[in-house]
């Protein structure tokens, strides 16, 4: 492990959250993408995988680098553990947020137009026909940015949050398999709580970004008023669309994330 004050130590520390995180995401793509897959083919589960690859990866390392380093700043300020780690885990996923949301609207407009095959831009040149059309700001680019703020701030707020209290309460096991299974069981846990919690802000995030219900009309525009209109006019569980799918997803794959990026950082901090 690195010793304070030895040279290039915070880069060395940098480069070994920035790995594992990586590394974490990476893991997490290839164990779950096949259940994106399995509902609409039986066969090639790792069909279209390359893409989520290059976005994910990417991103997960943002995750858990800037979690990591807002924990390290929280303790100058001498904020209990357990919140540290909430707010840390807040930091995290705002930051993360402003970086992943122009790929977001991009994204969310490429699916809009996938039944036109033949007309089908490149991701490039979706990103260039938005700025030229709407600019950089909230309707441009960066559309629905609060709402995505508060989808990627609530859930790593509960989910860095929840693992590392509830994991420094429940007691290590000396078993390496009871241990591991601890570990996964509460980041199971930790990912299916903040689904739950966050879930309005992605509806109301994809409501946002995604086509409107009237072509040239928008009626999605803010994202607390998004949740508002979407609950009075289609009712409480519409705020939850999508969550059993969602659990299935980040469940598990929150585990896995946890897990592979606390071993991989522990592997990175000893032989390297």
């Amino acid at each position: 492990m690195t010793q304070p004050g030895r040279p290039r130590s915070l880069w060395r520390e940098a480069s070994h959250q920035i790995l594992a995180g990586g590394s974490a995401g990476l893991v997490e793509i290839c164990l779950m993408h096949p259940l994106d897959v399995v509902k609409t083919s039986l066969f090639g589960f790792y069909k279209g995988i390359l893409p989520p690859i290059l976005a994910e990866t990417p991103k997960r390392a943002v995750k858990f680098f800037t979690f990591e380093q807002y924990k390290k700043l929280l303790g100058y300020f001498s904020l209990s553990p357990a919140l540290a780690f909430a707010v840390a885990g807040l930091g995290s996923g705002l930051t993360e947020a402003v970086v992943v949301n122009p790929f977001e609207v991009v994204k969310v407009g490429l699916q809009a137009n996938r039944d036109a095959f033949a007309e089908q831009p490149s991701t490039f040149a979706k990103a260039r026909q938005i700025i030229q059309a709407n600019g950089l700001g909230l309707q441009g680019l960066n559309k629905g940015l609060p709402a995505t703020l508060g989808r990627h701030g609530v859930f790593n707020m509960v989910y860095f949050g929840f693992y590392f209290n509830v994991k420094n309460i429940i007691p290590v096991n000396k078993d390496p398999t009871l241990e591991f299974l601890r570990k996964f069981g509460i980041g199971l846990v930790s990912g299916t709580i903040a689904s739950i919690i966050n879930i309005p802000f992605d509806v109301a995030k994809s409501r946002i970004q995604g086509p409107q219900p009237v072509p040239g009309e928008i009626k999605y525009r803010t994202c607390f008023k998004t949740m508002a209109m979407v609950y009075k006019e289609e009712g409480f569980l519409a705020l939850y669309k999508g969550l059993i799918p969602k659990i299935m997803r980040l469940g598990p794959g929150g585990a896995v994330m946890l897990l592979v990026y606390e071993y991989a950082y522990g592997w990175f901090q000893e032989h390297w």
